[in-house]
């Protein structure tokens, strides 16, 4: 008979989470957002098990100097419906962009992730400021460049 290899599947208690920090200055958006869900997942890492939260924490800092490629700056609506008829309302995302760069690169990573409930739970791992200062240094986040 044959050697069987099982399948390795982590437990909660082994899972190491890193803190890590971004620059979004002068990155185009959609690159820099695979990039970021990649590591919110934890599939840079060789033990990755696709039913548990095992990715990084991740520090976005310089939100509001995000690139948009193309047309994109004139184009681009986000879509919201207030439940009564007639009620749908577009933003153009210059003007969210003005008004909470936070939300554009939270909303691109959100939908690079399933939909899932384990995906609710990888974006608290996220956090988004739109200047260069964040209240994480407790943590000791590594800068890395995407």
């Amino acid at each position: 008979m044959k050697d069987i290899q099982k399948t390795y599947s982590m437990k909660e208690a082994e899972i190491q989470k890193k803190w890590y920090v971004v620059d979004a200055e002068g990155k185009v958006l959609g690159r820099l957002a695979t990039q970021i869900a990649t590591i919110l997942r934890g599939k840079h890492k060789p033990e990755y098990t696709p039913n548990q939260d095992m990715g990084d924490n991740i520090i976005v800092i310089n939100a509001e100097k995000i690139v948009l490629t193309g047309m994109k700056s004139t184009d681009k609506d986000y879509f919201k419906h207030t439940q009564y008829p007639g009620g749908e309302r577009f933003t153009n995302i210059k003007k969210v962009m003005k008004e909470q760069p936070e939300f554009v690169i939270m909303h691109a990573v959100k939908g690079m992730l399933p939909k899932s409930r384990l995906a609710r739970v990888q974006m608290t791992n996220l956090k988004i400021y739109a200047g260069n200062k964040h209240p994480h240094e407790a943590q000791l986040p590594e800068i890395i460049n995407l």
